[in-house]
Parts: C-alpha cells; structure tokens; sequence
C-alpha cells in the first residue's frame, strides 16, 4: 500500500496542488455541493478537505458518498478536525474518519510529542497520512503560535520539530504567514510538505506562498464563492506554475 505523500503527489502531477477547502458555511446541502464541486475542479486541484463545522452535522454514509466522490476522479480526502486528545481518543477518531475514506487527518501537535507520534503510526499502518498544525492563517494565530514556548523557540517552530520527529506527511503553515511558511519548508529539508491555507479570502498570496516553499495550496471560498468556480481555480492554478 502506498503512502499518503506517494499519492497526494500522484493527484498532484495530474490536477495540480490546490487543495480544495470545501469550507460551506453550513452542513446544509454539503454533500450535493461536495460532489458538484468535485465533478467540475478535479482537473485542478488534487484533494478536498473537509472541516469539523461541515462534518458534525452529517451521517457516516453521507460523509463517505463525499469521500467515495472524490477517490473516482482521483482526487485524495483530508479531515481538518484538528485532532487533539489522549492517545485512545485519537485512535477512535482517527478509525472513524479512516472508515468513512479519509485519507489524512489535520492534528494539533499541542497534544503532546508522544500523543502525536503514536497517532502517525498507526495512521501509517494504514496507509494514512497526518498533517500537522504549526502555524493557522487566522489574523490573530501570531498571539499563540509565536509566543515564547522555552528553549529559545516559538510554540510553532517546536510544533514543526515534533512533526519532523513523529514522521509526520506534512504541517501547516498559513499563507498570510509567507515567513512562517519559508521557516518550515527549510527546516523540513524533503522529510515532509508544507500545505498553506488562507489564499485569496483570507489574503494570502498564492505567488508568495509558493515562493516561501508551501507545496500544497489550500483554498476555500475564493474558489467555492467565485462565479465560475471552475475558472476561479484554473486561475489559481495557473499562479501555482508561475
């Protein structure tokens, strides 16, 4: 079985890195949205992430009718639940969204080197991946992600060394962020990718992300929101080569 880094790769020679933020603001018509969105970027982006606001409200058939979409035009399925708990907590999480055709999972180092390492391997047993969070997109994540954590480091550069060191397939570092983004992809050296949100809405810039070393691109409503979502992402993709 092949590794979650091997294949997101793979989708990426074909459609391109954009990582497609199916961020509704609403569980209501997700699935139908979902699957329309799927059918008509698949050929510019290679995954969708899911986030927990979207996931709560649906069934596991429902969650899966999304992931099964998505696994027949080649694209991979990421979970932004921010996982963050005991160890035997994260394994039943990691389970169900596994059960549901998940193929990697966004966690929170902030549970613990130990937690995060055991969370990696078992995800790796399965052919799973595990993204884990350095540093949000969000206005105010500096407030948190860069105070001091002792040892002379940020809590985002340590968050990034417990990735590097638990094996993890890749971090994220927002793209209004561009710094923060050139620190991880330096400090990874190859050993894992870097995936930016926060493109376009947020105000992000997808040139300087790439510029700073951010393999993956994550975009939501600048592409979802857009007119001709389709257009919208081919656009983005294009400056993703530029």
């Amino acid at each position: 079985m092949s590794g979650f880094r091997e294949r997101i790769r793979r989708a990426a020679a074909k459609g391109g890195p954009i990582v497609l933020a199916a961020d509704y603001d609403s569980g209501s018509g997700a699935v139908s949205r979902a699957t329309r969105h799927v059918e008509a970027l698949h050929p510019h982006i290679c995954a969708i992430k899911l986030n927990l606001h979207l996931l709560l409200p649906l069934g596991r058939s429902e969650i899966s009718e999304i992931t099964r979409a998505a696994r027949r035009r080649g694209l991979l399925a990421i979970a932004d639940i921010k996982l963050n708990d005991i160890g035997n907590t994260n394994r039943a999480a990691a389970g169900a969204l596994w059960g549901a055709g998940f193929d990697a999972v966004i966690a929170n180092p902030i549970m613990g080197k130990e937690e995060l390492k055991e969370l990696i391997s078992g995800a790796h047993r399965r052919g799973k991946g595990v993204i884990a969070l350095c540093h949000m997109s969000s206005p105010g994540a500096a407030a948190s992600y860069e105070m001091g954590a002792g040892g002379g480091k940020k809590f985002y550069e340590v968050f990034m060394d417990w990735a590097l060191e638990a094996g993890a397939d890749g971090v994220v570092a927002g793209a209004t962020f561009p710094e923060t983004i050139r620190y991880c992809s330096r400090r990874a050296g190859g050993k894992l990718d870097v995936y930016s949100p926060g493109i376009g809405a947020q105000g992000g810039s997808m040139r300087e992300a790439i510029s700073a070393g951010a393999a993956y691109p994550i975009v939501g409503r600048t592409i979802i929101g857009a007119r001709n979502p389709a257009a919208a992402a081919q656009r983005l993709a294009e400056d993703t080569q530029s």
